[in-house]
């Protein structure tokens, strides 16, 4: 086997243990979390909490499975069979570890701190699967599907009204409006925490500056950053001025210094400065051609 091949093997195998992984982080969340303190969150998973509240002989586990298996069905002949393989198996994976968790005591009784530490595990579970490119169907693949009849309507719309339904259900069957504040909460700390796993907790901006000093400013900010800066030549559409203009990325710690430097040498310089959850090259992330990235999404 050539070590191209090796590596492709080892990739897969990891991705695989990191999907176990992700379905037992997920499982606490709701066996641990959720389902003792009847949160019913949205989702498939929230739905088979609300069934299980009508019916406690019926598992969690297995009522996930039971209704992702149409959903499934009905996305493999627009996904793919090798997308609804993986899913499938995330989705048998999720289910049979939640099911073997439930047999686990809740650790709390507390509704807020239920929420706080299930919207943290599920969060985890959430950024596992994507990052290693799987999926655990539930209503984001039926939010895709449901997308190509309401063709108006933007996947992430689709799978807020689907998942909106189902808060709202259940708070309306479990008599607990109180619901919809804890299903909040642990959609919040889900979508954080998820983000987390993605890219991690450095964060960088990009910025952009536009300034008549560009030369002394690039070389100073090279100099006690130190950061790559590029400069370009640019013109004001307004003025028809000629001005410099200065790209960078700042690492948020780094903020204070470049504020500093910018200011002192340019006080009329105009900044521009966004948000970027991944930079790559010399000084931050550097490149991994063998790691994963997540092409279904």
């Amino acid at each position: 086997m050539s070590i191209e091949k090796k590596q492709v093997v080892l990739n897969e195998v990891k991705g695989y243990l990191f999907m176990v992984l992700g379905c037992v982080a997920y499982g606490l969340s709701t066996s641990l979390f959720l389902a003792p303190n009847q949160i019913i969150a949205g989702g498939v998973t929230g739905l088979a909490v609300l069934i299980n509240y009508l019916n406690e002989n019926i598992l969690i586990g297995m009522i996930s499975i039971a209704i992702n298996l149409p959903i499934l069905l009905f996305g493999l002949k627009f996904q793919g069979w090798k997308f609804v393989v993986r899913c499938l198996i995330t989705v048998a994976t999720l289910g049979i570890v939640t099911d073997l968790l439930a047999f686990f005591p809740s650790l709390t009784s507390d509704g807020v701190l239920a929420s706080i530490y299930g919207g943290i595990c599920q969060g985890i579970g959430i950024g596992l699967f994507v990052r290693y490119q799987f999926s655990s169907g539930g209503t984001e693949l039926l939010g895709r599907l449901l997308a190509r009849i309401f063709k108006s309507l933007s996947i992430p719309v689709l799978v807020g009204i689907l998942d909106a339904i189902i808060v709202i259900v259940g708070s309306i069957v479990t008599k607990n409006p109180s619901n919809m504040l804890h299903a909040l909460i642990v959609v919040f700390l889900s979508t954080k925490v998820s983000e987390i796993v993605l890219v991690g907790l450095e964060k960088s901006k990009m910025c952009v500056i536009i300034t008549d000093k560009g030369e002394e400013m690039g070389k100073t900010l090279v100099e006690k950053s130190p950061r790559g800066v590029t400069l370009l030549d640019g013109t004001g559409m307004y003025t028809g001025k000629h001005h410099n203009v200065l790209i960078t990325c700042v690492k948020n710690r780094q903020l204070p210094l470049f504020r500093q430097i910018v200011h002192e040498i340019d006080p009329n310089a105009f900044v521009i400065m966004n948000e970027s959850t991944e930079v790559r090259g010399k000084g931050f992330k550097e490149w991994d051609l063998n790691e994963r990235h997540d092409n279904n999404k």
